[in-house]
This record gives C-alpha cells, structure tokens and sequence, in this order.
C-alpha cells in the first residue's frame, strides 16, 4: 500500500504511524510544504493520504501562500474515494475543504486530557468501534472546527466539543495527536513552548513529556485502528 503524507513543519511528522507502516512493509512518501521546492505528489498512485498537525492556522495563506495549493490537493484526494486521515491542523484543513467553518476554540488543550463519545456514536462504521469508550489522548491545539454536514461527530472532550468526524468510512480527522511519541512530543515542546500559556486544558511540560502510560494505551489503539482500516480498505 502506497501511503502518502502531508507536513508542515519540520518537528511534527507522522511519528507512530511511520513506524508502523515500515512494520507493514508499505510505501511511505511525503510532501514538505515548509521546504520552498515542494513537489506536487502523483494522486493516482496514493492510497492514503495522512495530513499533519502544525503551528499555522487554515486561514494562514498569505504567510504559507502553499496552503491554497494544499488544500485543493486534499479536495481531489477526497474526490477519488481514498482513506484520509487529517490530525490537528490536518483535520482542520480537512474540515474547511468540506465546507466547515474553523475558528478558534474556547480554551487552548495542551497535555493529556480524556475524550469520550460524540454525537453520531450510534452512527459510526465498524473501522470507528474503537472509540466508543473514553480514553486519554495527547492535545496540542488552540483552534477547532465545526462537524461538517453528512459527517459522524465521533469523539468530544470538556476543552473542545468538536475532537474528530468522520465522513463516508474513509475520511477520518482528529483534533488530537495518536501518533506522538515521547521524541515528538519534546520537539513540540521545543518549537512551539510558548503555546503553553496559563489554562484550564494546559499542562505542565514535565507532566507532558514523562507519561508514559498514556503514550503506551495510545499506541495501541492506533495500531489497532490502522489495522482495522488497512484490512476494511482491503474488502
């Protein structure tokens, strides 16, 4: 399987699912928009298509003018009937090209914070049965979006009312971050402390960094959804 990736900075790329795509044996390319001789990737030849976080907002095009180009290369991708995943700016991006409005959210979410059940939890296709119970995810993000129309709102926290949809079994956006690991997470840290202002949804950095339990149910259950949606795109 051919998986193509979507990055933004240098410090958020796709972390877990790297790993677990070597694991696989798939093939793995991606677009760097940060890098000013960016290549326009092969649509035809992609699979999935994984769209990073990032410190930039959607509506940031005159700062990154590649943001225009980006988004209409995710409107086609949707156009042929592949598996998109977007995560945090990702999803953002995702929900705007399906015509949702972004803004900026109540509270900033920067830590470790539980999410539980959405509204369309009755709706969602088998691929989703792994969150229909509350888990503890990783967060990074101060902007969030409306639930596009025709999507399952799948999941919900206290900070943001909106944390992933899903659209027709194979559009997947997550407001949080599955695939940090402990080396992403401190380069998060690193390129983008000042995001962690005083709040209610804003952690302390060491509290952050050194939970490693989280870490550990976290990547399980992305394995497991990435398996899940691997051997249903198969069928």
């Amino acid at each position: 399987m051919h998986i193509h990736f979507f990055q933004h900075v240098p410090f958020e790329d796709p972390a877990l699912i790297l790993d677990w795509a070597k694991e696989k044996n798939h093939t793995l390319t991606g677009t760097r928009f940060y890098l000013n001789d960016w290549e326009k990737p092969s649509i035809d030849t992609i699979e999935w298509l994984i769209v990073m976080g990032g410190p930039m907002s959607v509506g940031d095009s005159k700062r990154y003018p590649w943001l225009s180009d980006e988004k209409k290369l995710i409107e086609q991708v949707i156009g042929t009937g592949k598996i998109v995943i977007g995560i945090c700016l990702g999803a953002q991006l995702i929900a705007e090209v399906l015509g949702a409005r972004v803004y900026k959210n109540r509270f900033k979410e920067i830590g470790w914070f539980q999410v539980t059940p959405g509204a369309g939890s009755e709706n969602r296709p088998p691929v989703l049965n792994l969150f229909t119970e509350p888990f503890t995810a990783f967060h990074w993000h101060g902007d969030t979006f409306d639930i596009p129309a025709g999507a399952i709102h799948i999941m919900k926290s206290e900070g943001c009312e909106h944390q992933a949809f899903c659209m027709q079994d194979r559009v997947f956006s997550f407001q949080f971050h599955l695939e940090s690991t402990q080396e992403s997470v401190q380069k998060l840290v690193l390129n983008c402390r000042e995001d962690m202002t005083k709040g209610p949804f804003v952690q302390r950095e060491d509290d952050i960094i050194n939970n490693t339990i989280h870490f550990q149910q976290m990547h399980r259950l992305l394995r497991t959804f990435l398996d899940s949606l691997s051997t249903s795109a198969k069928s």
